[in-house]
C-alpha cells in the first residue's frame, strides 16, 4: 500500500488544493477514482480515508482532494478555518477545481490508466462531478453518492434573494463545528451568469458514459426524489437504492472505527461492481 498525503496543486485564485492518493503496489497501470467532497465537506471528514482503502484493496487509484475554497487551508486540511475562502466559494470554482484534478492525473507519474478514470462525488460534488462528466472526455465513468440533481431549489426565495442583495452575505450554521458560514452574494450572481451549464439535469442530458446513482432511501439531506430525477435525465446511468441509509450512509465525523458502516460498506461493493463492469 502507498499513500502520499497533502500533495498540493495551485486551484483557482491561486488556492491550494490539497490532495492525497492512494494503492496497491503494481507493475501495470491501475483505474482511478476521485473522490470530491460535498457541501461543508472536506476529504479527510469521517469516513472517506477508509473508503479509499477498500476501493485501493479492490485494485483501483484512489485520489481524494478538497476544493480550493472549502474553507479549509494547506495548514489545517481538516473543518473550516477560513470562512472568507468558503464565503468566496460556487460551483462554477468546483467545476474548475475538479477539471485542474484530472489535468494533474493526466500529466501526473502515478501508475494510472488513463482510460479508465471514474468520477465519484458525493452530495453537492454529485452534481458538480455530472456537470464535469458532460464536458470531460476524459471521465470513463460517473458515480453519484447522495448526489444533488437541482441547484436553483437550492437558493432562498425572492425575498430571501433580495436580502442577500442588499447585505452581501448570508450566514448558514454548521451544526458540527457551531460556526455561522458565511455566503457571499457572488455564489448566486454566478449561478445566474452560469445557469445553463450549472442546471446539473440539463448538463445530465449530455452525458455519454456510464453512470451510477446510489442514494439512501432515508437521506434527510437530499430527498431520494432527486436520484429518480437525475436518473431519469441521464440517459446511460443505472438506480441503485440502499434501504434504510441516510445521507452519510450511516457515516459520521469523526470516525473512531477501523470499519465502513454497513450501508456504505453495500454502497462502495456497489461501487466496486459497477467500475468493474464493461
Amino acid at each position: 500500500m502507498i499513500t502520499r498525503n497533502n500533495i498540493i496543486l495551485k486551484g483557482e485564485n491561486d488556492r491550494a488544493i490539497v490532495l492525497d492518493y492512494e494503492y496497491e503496489e503494481t507493475s501495470t497501470p491501475l483505474p482511478v477514482v476521485v473522490f470530491c467532497h460535498g457541501y461543508k465537506g472536506f476529504k479527510d471528514w469521517g469516513t472517506w480515508s477508509l473508503m479509499g482503502s477498500a476501493l485501493a484493496k479492490a485494485g483501483f487509484l484512489f485520489i481524494k482532494f478538497n476544493y480550493s475554497h472549502n474553507g479549509g487551508t494547506v495548514e489545517q486540511p481538516i473543518d473550516f478555518s477560513d470562512l472568507e475562502a468558503f464565503g468566496n466559494n460556487n460551483y462554477s470554482i468546483e467545476v474548475r477545481d475538479t477539471i485542474r484534478v484530472l489535468g494533474w492525473i493526466e500529466n501526473s507519474e502515478l501508475p494510472v490508466d488513463r482510460h479508465q478514470i471514474n468520477l465519484l462525488g458525493h452530495s453537492r460534488a454529485g452534481g458538480i462531478t455530472t456537470i464535469v462528466t458532460a464536458k470531460e472526455p476524459r471521465v470513463s465513468k460517473l458515480i453519484t453518492l447522495a448526489g444533488v440533481a437541482h441547484h436553483a431549489e437550492r437558493f432562498p426565495d425572492a425575498k430571501g434573494i433580495e436580502e442577500w442583495k442588499e447585505k452581501g452575505v448570508i450566514y448558514v450554521k454548521n451544526a458540527r463545528t457551531k460556526q455561522e458560514m458565511p455566503l457571499f452574494y457572488q455564489f448566486y450572481k454566478d449561478f445566474l451568469q452560469n445557469e445553463e451549464e450549472l442546471t446539473i439535469l440539463k448538463q445530465a442530458e449530455k452525458i455519454k458514459q456510464p453512470h451510477l446513482i446510489l442514494h439512501g432511501e432515508k437521506d434527510e439531506a437530499v430527498l431520494v426524489s432527486e436520484a429518480h430525477d437525475l436518473h431519469k435525465a441521464s440517459p446511460y446511468s443505472q438506480l441503485k437504492l440502499i434501504r434504510e441509509a441516510n445521507h452519510t450512509l450511516g457515516a459520521s465525523h469523526p470516525w473512531n472505527s477501523d470499519r465502513l458502516p454497513e450501508d456504505l460498506r453495500q454502497a462502495v461493493q456497489c461501487m466496486v461492481n459497477f467500475m468493474k463492469g464493461s
